[in-house]
């Protein structure tokens, strides 16, 4: 499909405007480097994790305005007259086959099965973790009026797969869905389903904007300077949906996702009055410790000298009324 030059497209495959240069001391260095981290992996935390903690929450009242945090990138959000999915999973993996891969150490805090009726899916990119058609074919069974926004190209993958009906938007274009202004944002990242199709769908962030509350989905992104130009055009978000998992190790990582320093310059960048993190503690991807990304959070936050309440995190499956 064609789409118009720009300075992340050049005719055949959307690419990042920022350099997403890894530093592994060469190919072979970075392999070797990649498989070391790999093995170095704290498996036996993660294999544990589901002794240890249950999902023990209630969902709020109907018609309660709320965030909740259903696990990995995905937020129920319930606002006046609006209710939104993030970027859906709730399949046992994050994977092109149902057998293998990453698998999910806790169940998702709410059964599709046990959802309000979805008005509107903010679906950032294409990656397995994020892009689930198995949970997305369930819910336009579950409520068939929902409508999704997603960056360039995935609209026609979505449809292609029995998902009809998808909005897609390049970078800073903007629908009105049920009245909310969704703006599609530039992300540091890129796309791939398959070893042939890398960069041919564009990633992004979603910064919404309802009644004058303002709520920005950052997706899957690493640390970039369109931060402040977000908040320059958009405006200081009232909620700021950032990641804060999957970062080990940084000289591979550290391009495409933010660790918990990053997502709290993020925040400031934003100017958002309040955080709360995502993309961890679901599926081990990467390198660090189940965790670590909740600790290093609240590190990173006392070396900026924030307010730990502004950055916050849910158990799965917890909500907190937004206000």
């Amino acid at each position: 499909m064609a789409f118009p030059l720009s300075d992340h497209f050049n005719g055949t495959h959307f690419f990042n405007p920022e350099p997403t240069i890894r530093t592994g001391g060469g190919q072979r260095g970075g392999i070797w480097r990649l498989l070391r981290a790999r093995m170095q992996r704290d498996e036996a935390v993660w294999s544990r994790w589901p002794d240890r903690v249950e999902n023990k929450h209630f969902p709020p009242p109907q018609g309660q305005t709320s965030l909740t945090w259903i696990g990995h990138s995905t937020f129920l959000i319930r606002l006046p007259g609006l209710t939104i999915l993030t970027d859906p999973v709730f399949s046992a993996r994050c994977s092109p086959v149902r057998f293998a891969g990453p698998k999910r150490v806790r169940d998702p805090g709410l059964a599709i099965k046990n959802l309000p009726r979805i008005d509107l899916i903010l679906l950032s990119h294409n990656h397995y973790d994020h892009m689930d058609l198995v949970s997305l074919r369930a819910l336009h069974r579950h409520s068939p009026g929902a409508r999704i926004v997603t960056p360039l190209g995935n609209a026609a993958y979505l449809a292609k797969n029995r998902i009809p009906g998808a909005i897609e938007l390049d970078w800073w274009e903007e629908t009105t869905v049920h009245g909310a202004h969704v703006t599609v944002t530039p992300a540091r990242h890129f796309s791939s389903r398959t070893l042939w199709d890398r960069n041919e769908m564009l990633w992004g962030g979603l910064f919404l904007n309802y009644k004058g509350r303002k709520i920005f989905f950052a997706g899957d992104t690493g640390y970039t300077k369109y931060f402040a130009e977000i908040r320059h055009r958009l405006g200081a978000p009232d909620l700021a949906l950032l990641p804060i998992g999957a970062y080990e190790p940084r000289w591979m990582m550290g391009p495409v996702h933010m660790n918990p320093a990053d997502a709290v310059q993020a925040m400031i960048d934003l100017h958002a009055v309040r955080a709360a993190g995502m993309h961890f503690g679901t599926f081990q991807l990467t390198a660090e410790p189940i965790d670590a990304p909740v600790h290093d959070l609240k590190t990173a936050m006392r070396a900026a000298e924030q307010p730990l309440e502004r950055f916050f995190t849910l158990d799965v499956g917890e909500s907190v009324p937004l206000v």
